[in-house]
């Protein structure tokens, strides 16, 4: 037996799959593979000596989704046994580039006519978030990105918001208008009384020093919710 037939029969038998699996990637993209493969592509590296598809099975059970793995928090993917250090901060960095690839998409053209990639960056930011977030985007009088900022992080269902403290923030910024950001982590993202009242003060107050409140926006698993579209503001 020649040593080349020899060092293929001696192979773990994952290195096939491994093999097969980028190169249908290649051929097909992502939409050919499911959510436990295109997880399993980003284990093969930080994962080089082991099979990971019953790991990224188990991920995909556990958490729920693709994107729910992704945006996990650290604390929880190290409830993951099998998640080494290194795993988890792969996974984070994963997250991160995703997060400056849709705000990239958000900072080159004016907010309002990119509305979708608007949308597209919030859900990714912070729609599997298990703690409510509060976001704020900064225009300028073009409408062009001045800054994103988190201003509160609360509980699993609610989040400190004062008004005076978002329009300090955007007189600082020089900023003219505002969008409001929040996500649900029970996944509906249908607005609250809380909500409705809170975006209420918030607008009149901001309008009062000529700040204009174009939407809120509410992200959740199951979607999200414009207080402009819902007529709420």
């Amino acid at each position: 037996m020649g040593e080349h037939a020899k060092g293929l029969e001696e192979a773990p038998h994952y290195y096939g799959h491994r093999e097969r699996l980028r190169a249908r990637f290649r051929d097909a993209g992502a939409d050919a593979l499911a959510d436990y493969e295109l997880l399993e592509l980003l284990l093969f590296r930080s994962i080089p000596r082991r099979d990971v598809k019953p790991l990224a099975k188990a991920l995909i059970e556990k958490f729920g989704s693709f994107s729910e793995v992704i945006t996990a928090s650290p604390e929880r993917l190290s409830e993951v046994s099998e998640l080494s250090d290194n795993v988890i901060t792969e996974l984070m960095a994963i997250h991160a580039a995703a997060q400056r690839l849709t705000r990239g998409q958000v900072k080159r053209r004016p907010v309002l006519s990119s509305w979708s990639s608007v949308i597209d960056y919030c859900h990714t930011a912070m729609a599997f978030a298990d703690k409510e977030q509060f976001r704020i985007l900064f225009l300028d009088k073009r409408n062009q990105l001045i800054a994103d900022e988190v201003q509160q992080t609360g509980t699993v269902d609610h989040t400190p918001v004062y008004p005076r403290e978002v329009v300090k923030r955007a007189l600082e910024l020089s900023a003219t208008a505002i969008i409001l950001v929040h996500n649900h982590p029970s996944g509906d993202p249908t607005p609250s009384q809380a909500d409705i009242q809170m975006t209420r003060q918030i607008a009149e107050v901001a309008k009062s020093l000529g700040i204009a409140l174009h939407d809120h926006i509410i992200v959740g698993k199951e979607g999200h919710a414009s207080f402009k579209g819902l007529r709420l503001i």
